[in-house]
């Protein structure tokens, strides 16, 4: 695998522009950017960090294109954002672009008029992007959002050195991927790293593991509020399989007082002490910035989710972040719509706008780019994403973001209390099916 500039550009995202994930911020405070609003043509609200460069670069090109027709962007931190968009879209007065992760928040703008359909006005965009992302940004079949960014799946990273000192093959099945934790488990090794205390990676086991057993329709049926959704059989042996590993001992003795946000938990995969963790694609420029050299020297390893034998998921299926996203405003003008839409045909993630998310490690949702990655540092790494994304069938968005905001803490609560054995299976699927609306 090659370095060179890479260490650095993985370095800087880690420092001071991490990637957005669940329950995590997203870069710090910046004001304005971009043409003044009084002699915009539209406007746009974005996030600082993550793929911020991407966005000033695209914006930047636009109005030097389009002088007469500039976009204003004002930037924000995640929270501020969060919080500033909520009081302007009660408001009515969004920006004409709407930045969103789609999941609950985007089926609230759309039940509430906030958004307009964009199927029939963003064909040239879509023309290059991959299905599996596009779905995440439709309502009901018709599409209100688009991706903005790189796509972040959920991914086994394991430790090769300790999977060569205990002669195991990389597990493909589930079978195997007990076998390997027995075997670790038995030398006194963490067979899986889990940030326990974070809670929100807990939902990528409950996710892969629903989706292998049952298919992706069942977690469809839970976000259309159908009555008792959560009591289909695919959850409850998930549920009972995330407590047969923390049984057999898979996530450690001590996994509820890991933090994901100080890299606790991919710190004990570079350090031995564990052979695997489930993460986003996100963490990697935490294995480059905190162990250069076990990355350096190929230990890092990385996988899909085992299948289950005898499951109704596809094995392709994969599960995260399929983007961020944008909306269109359905009250700014048509002035407004039409320059917007035109941005985003023309100017989101082209050619300029992808080499900037390369240079952070960041790999678009966008058709045949197998060669401009192979050019790159780190090909091997950025390959393996590309082609998880492009293959999947489908990309089921990180639950939390998915249901509303109160569906989602609640899911987050009762799921912790699985992990820790606090509550059965069948408590677990009754408190979740109260929530439903």
């Amino acid at each position: 695998m090659r370095r060179n500039s890479v260490m650095k550009k993985f370095a800087a995202l880690a420092a001071g522009a991490a990637l957005c994930l669940p329950l995590a911020a997203c870069g710090g405070a910046q004001p304005g950017g971009g043409a003044d609003a009084g002699d915009a043509a539209a406007t746009a609200w974005a996030l600082t960090g993550g793929a911020e460069p991407a966005f000033r670069v695209a914006f930047a090109e636009w109005d030097a294109e389009n002088p007469e027709k500039k976009i204003a962007v004002d930037w924000f931190a995640n929270d501020a954002f969060k919080e500033k968009i909520r009081t302007a879209v009660g408001a009515g007065n969004a920006p004409t672009l709407v930045y969103n992760w789609t999941g609950g928040t985007l089926r609230d703008y759309v039940a509430n008029g906030i958004v307009e359909p964009i199927t029939d006005t963003t064909k040239e965009l879509q023309e290059k992007l991959f299905d599996s992302v596009i779905e995440a940004g439709k309502v009901d079949g018709e599409l209100y959002a688009v991706p903005n960014n790189q796509s972040q799946p959920a991914i086994l990273y394991y430790n090769k050195q300790l999977f060569e000192e205990y002669n195991l093959a990389v597990p493909t099945t589930w079978d195997e991927f007990v076998k390997a934790i027995e075997t670790f488990k038995g030398e006194g090794i963490i067979p899986v790293a889990l940030a326990g205390q974070s809670q929100w990676p807990e939902l990528m086991w409950i996710q892969y593991l629903t989706d292998r057993i049952g298919g992706p329709e069942v977690f469809q049926a839970v976000m259309a509020n159908e009555p008792d959704a959560w009591s289909h059989p695919a959850i409850t042996e998930a549920l009972v399989k995330i407590q047969e590993l923390v049984d057999m001992g898979a996530f450690g003795d001590s996994f509820g007082s890991v933090g994901a946000d100080n890299g606790g938990d991919t710190a004990l995969v570079h350090t031995g002490q564990a052979a695997m963790v489930l993460q986003g694609s996100w963490v990697y420029p935490n294995f480059i910035k905190d162990a250069p050299e076990f990355v350096n020297s190929g230990a890092l390893g990385y996988m899909n989710f085992p299948a289950i034998e005898g499951g109704a998921g596809d094995p392709n299926n994969i599960v995260g972040n399929p983007a961020n996203f944008w909306s269109l405003s359905a009250n700014a003008t048509d002035e407004e719509k039409a320059v917007a839409l035109e941005y985003l045909n023309k100017m989101n993630l082209n050619d300029a706008y992808i080499d900037e998310l390369f240079k952070i490690g960041a790999v678009p949702p966008v058709k045949g780019l197998e060669d401009r990655i192979a050019q790159l540092d780190d090909s091997d790494y950025l390959t393996f994403v590309y082609e998880m994304v492009k293959v999947a069938p489908h990309f089921q968005l990180s639950w939390d973001q998915a249901l509303s905001s109160a569906q989602g803490q609640e899911l987050l609560t009762n799921l912790s209390q699985i992990f820790l054995g606090q509550i059965t299976p069948d408590q677990f699927v009754s408190n979740m099916n109260a929530t439903i609306q």
